[in-house]
């Protein structure tokens, strides 16, 4: 099991707490990003991969390099979209997770005020992150990061358990 960020915009205090729990576990943890992002010194799981740059390469990246049960972490609804559909556990910095029945209305909702500003219209703003997002992101990362954990071992088990 993989803990997967996009790390061009995620928040400094999603990354700590990843990082956190990436050494007390031992879980492998990947930065990926169109520039270089440097791993925080002393976090011997965490490790950053460089993309080419232009749009969507670190999804790509993502996308291709992840597996069913890893965990990822974006802001990107597309993203999101497409490691749903892979068996991914996904979460946005600001706690929601994405899900079989969230993202449809979340890819909706998402294309809906991109065409609302290719029409030239100001549309809403995205609010500061604050310590309510960062405590509603620890408390979804921990759940999910417990069933990603959990099936990981259901995984192992059956594939060591010797056939009958």
């Amino acid at each position: 099991m993989i803990i997967w960020i996009d790390a061009d915009a995620a928040p400094t205090d999603v990354k700590e707490i990843v990082f956190r729990a990436s050494k007390r576990l031992g879980i492998e943890t990947v930065l990926v990003a169109n520039r270089p992002v440097t791993a925080a010194p002393g976090y011997a799981n965490v490790r950053s991969v460089t993309v080419r740059e232009g749009a969507d390469e670190a999804d790509r990246y993502i996308v291709i390099t992840s597996d069913p049960g890893d965990l990822a972490i974006t802001a990107d609804v597309p993203l999101a979209g497409l490691l749903v559909e892979k068996g991914l556990f996904v979460i946005d910095p600001r706690g929601e997770e994405y899900s079989h029945d969230t993202i449809a209305s979340r890819l909706s909702i998402r294309n809906f005020m991109d065409d609302l500003r290719g029409e030239g219209m100001t549309v809403g703003y995205t609010s500061p992150y604050s310590p309510s997002d960062k405590k509603a992101f620890a408390s979804t990362f921990d759940r999910l990061l417990t069933k990603a954990i959990r099936k990981a071992e259901r995984k192992q088990a059956t594939e060591t358990k010797p056939s009958e």
